[in-house]
């Protein structure tokens, strides 16, 4: 008997092995399939799934054998990965050097062997799909492709695992670095909105408690109150957009339509100017998280109202009830949006319009956090608009079963 030779790249093999995380796992059905259908197809009493390790061969599938692993030093595999062949076959192994006296050989009466190197990307060969048969034999050359061809797919499983864990890994991180994110928000708002509310105040008692102020001074305090006054708009948008996951919750509330519009309005409509009309005005009851739609519509309706160029600005709501969705949509109109800004609108810190009915510049953040929190509801909005004329968001949320919380 001659033990398998130890490869070259043993090192970067082995560790090419466990990157895979398969050592000393459960069957699985999905590998059981493919060592069942392979001893069909080859008409072999035994079939494996085997990875080689340091100093053993693990069995991460076995059809017609019990056992989970066994020595790499009598290893058919391990010579089946140190070799060149894309199938190693050994017709009779009481008549091959390497395996007679091979305790496989006289106790499991492993007579013929056919393997399929398990070759990884980066070419390691990390183990075979075997078949075994307890006389000298051969496989015809549709039995060899097959093996072949179920050695990839086997290998397609091992990637499909690793990509799981990549993934799995990356969303941790992406959890990690959005909370992270998420305190840096907070602490930066509470660090900067004391001292800009400090200089907003200053500012006002300056130019309320300094009689001789120059026109000059008086108009430089306005800069920069007004600058006070958009930087703290910007950070309590950036909070806003990055607390928005908290806003949805998985417990859905039965909503008011009538008596949430209403509530809206009264939030967001201080001018006489500016009508708001809903259809249809009869009370129906929505099942949705209350606080996150209700957040939604005040950046609809207060983009609505800001950025109107009109005398009388209407809006229009109107909630349509599908078999499986709500769709509301909301219409203004006001400035509209150009044509090559529609695609851009819900992106974070894009701004349409360089200023508001006010004069106030926007911060890009209200859309871009309206679309975000549909995206935590499973929700999503579309935007039409013709310049000059008016606008149209259309909302899709799909409905929800009401859900109670347990008392105990």
């Amino acid at each position: 008997m001659i033990s398998p030779p130890i490869p070259d790249n043993e090192h970067l093999r082995q560790a090419a092995v466990e990157k895979y995380r398969l050592l000393d796992t459960m069957p699985e059905e999905s590998y059981d399939n493919i060592t069942s259908i392979i001893s069909t197809i080859c008409d072999a009493p035994i079939s494996l799934i085997t990875l080689v390790d340091k100093n053993r061969t693990f069995i991460k599938s076995r059809n017609g054998l019990d056992m989970s692993e066994s020595p790499r030093d009598t290893s058919f595999c391990g010579h089946a990965i140190a070799g060149n062949e894309e199938v190693m076959i050994v017709p009779d192994a009481r008549e091959d050097k390497r395996f007679k006296g091979n305790p496989l050989v006289a106790g499991f009466k492993a007579i013929f062997y056919a393997g399929a190197p398990l070759i990884d990307k980066n070419g390691y060969k990390l183990g075979t799909l075997c078949v075994y048969d307890h006389q000298p034999r051969t496989l015809t050359e549709k039995q060899v492709d097959a093996l072949k061809a179920m050695a990839k797919q086997v290998m397609s499983l091992f990637e499909e695992r690793f990509q799981t864990f990549e993934l799995q890994k990356m969303k941790e991180q992406v959890e990690v670095r959005n909370q992270e994110l998420k305190d840096f928000a907070g602490i930066v708002s509470h660090d900067l909105k004391a001292p800009l509310s400090n200089i907003i105040m200053i500012t006002d008692l300056l130019r309320k408690g300094e009689k001789n102020l120059s026109q000059q001074s008086d108009q430089y305090l306005g800069y920069l109150k007004e600058s006070s006054n958009s930087m703290s708009r910007y950070i309590d948008g950036m909070l806003q957009f990055y607390r928005s996951e908290e806003l949805v919750s998985e417990d859905y509330d039965e909503v008011s339509y009538v008596d949430l519009i209403e509530e809206v309005i009264a939030m967001t409509v201080m001018d006489e100017s500016v009508e708001v009309r809903y259809i249809p005005e009869k009370d129906t009851t929505l099942i949705t998280n209350e606080i996150a739609l209700k957040q939604i519509l005040i950046n609809l309706i207060s983009n609505a109202v800001k950025y109107s160029d009109k005398d009388h600005t209407h809006i229009d709501i109107k909630l349509i009830k599908h078999q499986e969705e709500y769709e509301l949509t909301v219409r203004d109109n006001g400035s509209g949006i150009a044509p090559e800004n529609i695609n851009s609108v819900f992106k974070l810190f894009y701004v349409a319009a360089k200023q508001d009915r006010n004069g106030k510049q926007g911060t890009g953040i209200g859309l871009a956090t309206v679309a975000r929190l549909l995206e935590h509801m499973d929700g999503r909005i579309t935007v039409e608009s013709q310049l000059g004329e008016w606008t149209e968001f259309k909302i899709h949320l799909p409905k929800k079963v009401k859900t109670y919380s347990s008392i105990h």
